[in-house]
């Protein structure tokens, strides 16, 4: 039994020596029963509030008690007692409540701030723990001023990782009207609201982005570029801070960005000005080589044409001399039958001059550009009866059949009538003239190309390495002694004329079988 006294006798002695420590500390310690008695306070008190009696005195005292010793000593600040004593006080005593234990600042008369924690233990015991917090509150105040001030945009986040301090450009950035409504929230849950709701010019998903994000959030140091759809740009450094807590900043480089954009768009365009200037030298030089060598085709094509041009003028002319020589010379002594022999060789050879030079003419003119059509819509079938008609005699003088039933009435052209008959008359001339075969078959087909009219024989045909030069100027197909049967201009005119409606000509043709040539003419509206 003595020793068992004597083991609680010591206990009690290490429990009084610990609470007689509790005057040395910095800070008011105040314990209160579970009837919210005061059980113990250390001297501490006395220094926060200078009006109190002495410490030891307070025991037994309720929290209310204390609080009203505060206001009637005049130790609370009045901006404190705006809403009246009463609200004071409970506001004071709801900290004690149930899960209520939020530290609690108190501004004094002095201008001192004491920050209030309360804690309660399983058995009801509850303990505050009085702070003064003034130089630690005033450091805030002068930090959150200049962030308040600074033209850049602040967040400070603790150690758990919530938002304790930023200014109202962070709010802004962030994609909400007030700040308070940021307050306390975690950066994920802050960076998962700026990724989803568009403020941010993301470009990736919001969820990849999200990711990458916190990824450089964990990161000791960090720096990243963000674009708003304003058009701003900021450059953000997010740091680790010594206490465990995280530093941003938002630096606008909205200008630098718009600067680097602006200089990369004008390196780009020197780029292709340079490229493009490149081109045009390569294009100067390479055209400057090409007229170097179309101007000495055009001269030896100049003397060809003329050469040529001098031959097959001279045939008819040749003709008409010769026998219009020999018809006065032989005046006396020719029969009638020989002179109208005579004078139809020389009438024929005068035609032939006449509807070379008349070629020739219309050639000029669509070359310049002169030649004026007077287009209107044409039945291009009923054309083609109407050249076979004026063709059937002379073909079944050569033992040709003309066929003209796949001609149908009602497919229109839009052309010059004068010069389609001009065509049409051209290629059926050439087949009547031409051909070895004994059949010449007229058609006219609609296509997505247009009206196709089309004149083909079954004669031995032309080589098809010859098709391209035949619709040159004074060129033939054949033997040469055929070259008074025509000037070699029918097919160069027709391909002419042709493209002057804004169409085309094409040839077809093979050893043995045939010669097909197609006009092809855009259909009437």
């Amino acid at each position: 039994m003595v020793q068992a006294r004597k083991v609680h006798a010591g206990e009690w002695e290490d429990a009084a020596a610990m609470l007689a420590a509790l005057d040395a500390v910095r800070s008011a310690i105040t314990i209160f029963d579970a009837r919210g008695r005061l059980l113990h306070v250390n001297a501490h008190l006395n220094y926060l509030f200078r009006s109190f009696p002495p410490h030891r005195g307070l025991i037994g005292r309720s929290y209310e008690d204390l609080i009203r010793l505060e206001i009637a000593g005049g130790e609370i600040a009045p901006s404190e007692l705006a809403g009246g004593a009463q609200g004071f006080i409970a506001g004071r005593l709801a900290q004690l409540g149930e899960g209520a234990f939020l530290p609690r600042d108190i501004c004094l008369a002095d201008r001192r701030v004491v920050e209030i924690k309360a804690r309660r233990d399983r058995a009801g015991h509850t303990v505050l723990l009085w702070t003064d917090v003034t130089a630690a509150r005033a450091q805030m105040a002068r930090l959150q001023e200049a962030v308040a001030m600074s033209a850049e945009a602040f967040a400070f986040f603790d150690a758990q990782d919530r938002l304790i301090l930023a200014n109202d450009l962070y709010a802004h950035l962030c994609g909400v009207k007030a700040l308070p409504q940021l307050i306390g929230k975690s950066f994920a849950e802050i960076a998962a609201q700026v990724a989803r709701d568009g403020r941010i010019v993301l470009d990736e998903s919001p969820d990849a982005w999200l990711a990458r994000r916190l990824k450089n959030h964990a990161a000791p140091a960090a720096a990243i570029t963000l674009k708003t759809n304003t058009g701003e740009a900021y450059l953000v450094r997010d740091r680790a801070t010594p206490d465990g807590g995280r530093a941003m900043v938002f630096t606008n480089i909205t200008d630098k960005v718009r600067a680097e954009s602006a200089l990369a768009e004008q390196q780009g365009a020197l780029a292709d000005a340079t490229a493009e200037a490149m081109r045009q030298t390569n294009y100067l030089a390479d055209l400057a080589t090409r007229l170097d060598e179309a101007s000495a085709k055009v001269d030896s094509a100049k003397t060809t044409l003329l050469r040529t041009m001098g031959h097959e003028l001279k045939t008819p002319l040749n003709a008409i001399l010769g026998f219009s020589e020999l018809m006065q010379t032989l005046a006396g002594t020719l029969t009638p039958d020989q002179v109208r022999e005579y004078a139809g060789l020389v009438h024929q050879g005068g035609c032939n001059l006449l509807k070379m030079i008349n070629q020739i003419m219309d050639l000029t003119k669509i070359a310049a550009g002169r030649y004026d059509l007077h287009r209107a819509p044409l039945d291009a079938g009923g054309m083609l009866w109407l050249v076979r008609d004026s063709f059937g005699q002379r073909a079944g003088q050569r033992g040709i059949e003309i066929d003209a039933d796949r001609c149908p009435v009602g497919l229109m052209v839009d052309a010059d009538e004068t010069v389609f008959t001009a065509m049409m008359h051209s290629l059926v001339d050439n087949a009547v003239t031409f051909t070895t075969g004994k059949r010449i078959a007229l058609s006219v087909t609609q296509g997505a190309g247009g009206v196709a009219v089309t004149v083909a024989d079954d004669g031995q045909g032309v080589s098809p390495d010859d098709l391209a030069r035949i619709q040159q100027p004074f060129e033939h197909a054949g033997r040469s002694s055929e070259h008074s049967k025509g000037a070699g201009l029918g097919l160069t005119l027709v391909k002419a004329f042709a493209e002057l409606h804004g169409g085309r000509l094409e040839l077809d043709s093979g050893a043995g079988r045939g010669f097909r040539a197609t006009v092809i003419l855009p259909p009437a509206s």
